[in-house]
């Protein structure tokens, strides 16, 4: 607090993370928005984005998408992948901005390149484009088909660095690739090996697949037990 009444933009973003998690003080949403926009203002980047998010979920805040954006934006052009992140979701999913795919992916891809695993794991879902999964096999033209093939060659690429993290969303759309062969080998072994990983975080897709493949007895003996076992889990999982 000393050091921040003195206009330290890391004490200040610091001092409005306790009060937005109620550490050492009580939890106070508008004390921690004060603290960050003071620090914001100063163009630290880190409280840039913490306020934005602040205006998303509207807490000390009126809710307001807009702002959210604009706060993201200008810790995104400082490099911020959080808030590259963020931005692209906004753009994804037109909150404060109009719907821009094409912006999206270049915010996704900018913080993906920076290792940021859910900017991985969601560029590669986006590239990979669950969508052109129906298309295969259907008289499709050839470019068609090259361009599909290519990118679910790069979405399974952002996907892996992603899993590789520990990114359990990334490792349940790996196991989608390989359980519909999609861009990669139909491989139910591999399939199950990211379920596995992604259903051991708790990740309730993951859990209800790895019981449909004990049901049908994909890369696993069929068991009826087990997938029973797999999918009242995944029910009962109250996080997905």
């Amino acid at each position: 607090r000393l050091a921040a009444n003195q206009g330290n933009t890391k004490a200040q973003t610091n001092l409005g993370f306790l009060y937005e998690k109620g550490q050492g003080v009580t939890q106070d949403y508008a004390k921690s928005a004060h603290w960050y926009r003071l620090a914001a203002r100063q163009g630290y980047s880190l409280a840039q984005k913490s306020l934005g998010l602040l205006y998303y979920n509207g807490q000390g805040v009126p809710q307001d998408y807009a702002k959210a954006a604009h706060w993201y934006r200008l810790a995104a052009k400082q490099g911020y992948a959080r808030a590259q992140y963020n931005l692209g979701a906004s753009y994804e999913n037109g909150q404060g901005v109009p719907r821009d795919v094409v912006k999206a992916r270049h915010w996704y891809r900018l913080a993906a390149r920076q290792g940021y695993a859910p900017a991985q794991s969601t560029l590669g879902w986006i590239t990979a484009d669950i969508g052109a999964l129906s298309l295969i096999g259907r008289g499709i033209s050839q470019n068609d088909a090259r361009r599909i093939k290519k990118n679910f060659a790069r979405g399974f690429h952002w996907l892996r660095l992603a899993a590789r993290q520990g990114y359990a969303e990334a490792q349940f759309y790996l196991g989608v690739l390989y359980t519909n062969g999609a861009g990669v080998p139909q491989d139910y072994s591999k399939a199950l090996h990211w379920y596995r990983l992604a259903a051991k975080q708790g990740f309730a897709k993951a859990q209800r697949n790895i019981g449909v493949f004990y049901y049908n007895g994909w890369g696993v003996p069929q068991n009826f037990a087990k997938a029973a076992y797999w999918i009242n889990l995944a029910d009962n999982n109250k996080n997905q």
